[in-house]
């Protein structure tokens, strides 16, 4: 992987920019995570880091899709960017900037580089034989093409590489190509197209990607073995109208395709960063006091290693340090399928199950090469139970509760030399976080983590507890327990900044540098014991996959065709709110006065509790503004957690008369909509809304 880093040197990151027609699931997930995880790693260890990102939101599918839906392009995208900044957030991905393509930075820069690469001689304009949709009425990108591979005969595949053989490819030379917009057979039409040359930088290529420094060996063969054996072919980067993205200003009626400007997006969403932070642009892509690291997966290679670079050179701006490239993700061995429930969106993992077991367990895979890595769910279930739970929280959980009101001993005991040897190890799993190798960093920890739950089983401190002459023994042995644990969450911060957080608070000092694993703390008060992570439930792995799964749907989908209007195409949320009326239909017509006697008030869970004799019932104290609570029991414990409860604002009917229950009294109801069960949807709340206010 890359060579040490230089403290003084500014570090510039990138993860591939997600596409904005969809919404980001686990294999997604793969790599922001495993970018995170590096970034938060520098930053840690005392590096400039910055970590930049995109939407990438141009192109025919966002075009197709805003026709279907009936709005404008620009909604689509503001509204897919909000959903993936929501769905990284809620995985602690933190980006130190998030950006779109489709902005005027963008633009600017990708006028001033074309303009570069006229200069220099690189582009060149061709008549093209393109795939035509008759059906649609628009040339067909290569996304919207499918067929059988030209190379390896794998059917199924796309129309620019294939994810079977790395071949890429026209859409052109698909075998039996089918147009994924209507199922249509595409017919060739001819338009003017533009091209760069890359073939004109092969020897720069050639000397990048085989110096060693820059690329993962085996990456390094792959473009030796597959490309720079022959010509390079010249990279089509234009489309003809009707496209959605940037018209080229020196060729009217074309646009430059997304892949021209998506990787343009790294230079403009960092230039907006400079400019909210008064830098400039020329210190972080123009500069050799930068490095550049790009996080991208193996399917997008050429792009990254031969294409990008090429472009670079010619017109320059700094050429990458390192490119990181990993594998796919598969599901017990087998491709992501929606059929299967494998397909998972973040956002559905989110409501279900906490982040931390995610990143632990992609980080327990990763390594420095980009190989495929498998999610098996009762490995995923085993790993983080013993990992995470079993050994690392386990050390606080039996311990901390003991020095709550003492704190840790003045001065570090004598511990046989495991704080000594932790600090050892950082080193080792420094270095292993450096190259990429989690999992490596992920076995040395654990086996810190061995040795600490030895001691906590040798000390056995629940035992000293109970004899009043060796209280001072506990708080040293608690003491050295409790700086163990702290060291693990050091080495963890990276992947688990969550654990990191709570540990900073139960032991009452911030975790903010590698360094915070070299000295023990000592003197310090231990703040009140708080549940730090729980069990995996593996009902609600279970439910995740259920509620992934989708009916296989036809191959050929329905759209509307040029001359079809918007209106005409009937709205899937039509169709879905069929059978909820046919299991409880509407009720008889009440008047405006009726309904006025149901006083719905917006009230804020303060506090949800267990109710250990009710299957179905959890008990909620909300409040409804200033002073005033209640007590409301609520038929939700199969849909949601305690710690989802909590903070929420919710709707409940706050003039209902109290009935007394065998748990207690239920003063009022909570809203919520579902057929029951594990379907059971709280009535939701805009941000803005405060305890107390009637809903109307």
């Amino acid at each position: 992987m890359s060579e040490t880093k230089i403290d003084d040197k500014k570090i510039l990151v990138t993860a591939a920019l997600p596409y904005a027609n969809g919404h980001i699931h686990i294999g997604h997930l793969v790599e922001y995570i495993q970018t995170d995880i590096w970034v938060r790693f520098q930053k840690l260890s005392g590096r400039r880091c910055l970590f930049i990102c995109a939407d990438d939101t141009h192109g025919t599918a966002i075009m197709i899709r805003a026709r279907q839906e009936g709005r404008s392009e620009q909604e689509l995208i503001a509204q897919m960017q909000a959903a993936h900044e929501k769905d990284f957030a809620g995985f602690d991905i933190e980006f130190d900037h998030y950006s779109s393509t489709n902005s005027q930075e963008n633009y600017q820069l990708c006028t001033e580089i074309w303009s570069k690469l006229r200069s220099e001689g690189l582009i060149r304009e061709d008549d093209v034989e393109q795939l035509y949709d008759p059906q649609v009425g628009t040339f067909l990108a290569d996304r919207f093409v499918k067929g059988t591979c030209p190379e390896c005969k794998s059917p199924g595949e796309y129309g620019d590489n294939c994810s079977k053989c790395s071949a890429t490819y026209s859409p052109t030379d698909l075998i039996d190509p089918v147009s994924t917009l209507s199922g249509a057979t595409p017919v060739k039409k001819t338009a003017k197209h533009l091209f760069i040359q890359i073939e004109q930088l092969r020897g720069f290529l050639t000397q990048w990607t085989q110096s060693g420094k820059h690329l993962q060996t085996e990456i390094a063969n792959y473009l030796k073995g597959h490309f720079l054996g022959h010509p390079l072919r010249d990279w089509d980067v234009s489309r003809p109208e009707p496209y959605f993205g940037f018209a080229i200003p020196d060729s009217p009626g074309n646009y430059w395709y997304v892949w021209f400007d998506a990787p343009i997006g790294y230079i403009a969403s960092t230039w907006q960063w400079c400019k909210r932070h008064n830098e400039q642009l020329s210190d972080w892509w123009q500069s050799e006091h930068t490095e550049i690291h790009h996080f991208i997966g193996k399917d997008i290679t050429y792009f990254h290693t031969l294409f990008w670079p090429g472009v670079l050179k010619a017109v320059g701006y700094s050429l990458p340090s390192f490119v990181h490239i990993h594998g796919f993700l598969t599901v017990d061995k087998e491709k992501m399928a929606k059929t299967r429930g494998t397909m998972i969106r973040a956002s559905k993992y989110l409501e279900l199950l906490d982040p931390s077991y995610l990143r632990y367990y992609y980080a327990s895979k990763l390594g420095p090469k980009p190989e495929d890595i498998d999610l098996n769910f009762q490995e995923f279930i085993a790993k983080v139970d013993s990992d995470l739970v079993g050994k690392v929280v386990n050390l606080a959980s039996r311990t901390a509760r003991f020095v709550e009101g003492t704190g840790l001993s003045i001065e570090y005991p004598h511990d046989g030399g495991l704080f000594a040897a932790g600090v050892v190890a950082g080193d080792r799993i420094a270095e292993a976080y450096e190259q990429g190798d989690y999992a490596r960093a992920m076995r040395l920890i654990m086996e810190l983590a061995d040795a600490a739950n030895s001691f906590v089983e040798n000390t056995a401190p629940w035992t000293l507890k109970k004899d009043p002459t060796l209280q001072v023994r506990l708080q040293e042995v608690c003491t050295i327990v409790l700086n163990l644990f702290r060291q693990l969450c050091v080495y963890l911060a990276p992947v688990l900044p969550r654990l990191s957080q709570q540990c900073g608070k139960l032991l009452q000092r911030e975790i903010v540098a590698w360094s915070d694993s070299k000295t023990p703390l000592v003197g310090t008060q231990v703040s009140k014991f708080e549940h730090l992570m729980q069990r995996v439930d593996p009902k609600k792995v279970q439910q995740m996959v259920d509620e992934s799964k989708e009916v296989p749907k036809s191959d050929a989908p329905s759209v509307p065709v040029a001359q079809t209007p918007v209106q005409a195409v009937t709205s899937p949320a039509v169709t879905e709110a069929i059978e909820p009326l046919v299991a409880e239909p509407l009720a008889p017509t009440c008047t405006i006065e009726d309904f006025a006697k149901v006083d719905l008030r917006v009230a804020r869970v303060i506090k949800a509790e267990e109710v250990p004799e009710a299957k179905k019932l959890v008990k909620l104290t909300v409040s409804l503004g200033g002073d005033v609570t209640r007590t409301v029991f609520a038929g939700i414990k199969a849909a949601y957690t305690l710690e989802q409860l909590e903070g929420r604002l919710v709707v409940i009917v706050a003039n209902l008369q109290p009935r007394q229950m065998k748990f207690g009294l239920s003063e009022g109801m909570v809203t919520a909509a579902g057929a029951g069960g594990t379907e059971v949807f709280l009535l939701g709340v805009d941000t803005g809304a405060k305890p107390g206010h009637r809903v109307h």
